[in-house]
């Protein structure tokens, strides 16, 4: 037997519908703007975590493994996986910290930069598409207001 919550309930009771969830609305958004980008990294044999974590390496370089973690929003064990997988493609390069042999350090490979290059013209087109249906000014409002939410601590 299903159960609901009782309507009869004053609203301050009862949750936020869900068309006007934050969260819920977060993740449509992020499965409308991912909707257009997945079909090229598929073509590209490349899944949405990998990308992140060589577009991570392509702009920062060479990058402690657990700073990849934070840059590319992974959780830690994925990342494990994704490097091996990287790296047997010869997409990333991965050595010990000659300082510190506990810290993994990480770096695009030739091979990676032309994945990069090659998904650039598209992401590109993708990108032009949104500015062309919200214009750049807003884009740039909802890029920042999204920084902000994320810094959000809820003090």
């Amino acid at each position: 037997m299903t159960q609901s919550f009782d309507s009869s309930r004053p609203d301050a009771l009862m949750p936020r519908k869900t068309q006007r969830s934050l969260p819920i609305a977060l993740l449509r958004a992020r499965e409308a703007v991912m909707g257009h980008f997945r079909p090229i990294l598929a073509a590209h044999d490349i899944t949405e975590q990998q990308w992140r974590v060589i577009r991570v390496l392509a702009e920062y370089g060479q990058v402690d493994a657990t700073e990849v973690v934070r840059r590319a929003f992974i959780l830690a064990p994925s990342l494990t996986r994704i490097i091996r997988s990287l790296e047997e493609r010869n997409l990333i390069a991965r050595e010990k910290d000659a300082d510190d042999g506990r810290r993994t350090l990480l770096t695009i490979t030739p091979a990676g930069l032309a994945i990069i290059e090659d998904v650039s013209p598209e992401s590109r087109q993708i990108y032009a598409q949104l500015e062309g249906h919200f214009g750049s000014q807003r884009l740039e409002q909802l890029l920042d207001m999204l920084d902000e939410l994320a810094a959000f601590s809820g003090q």
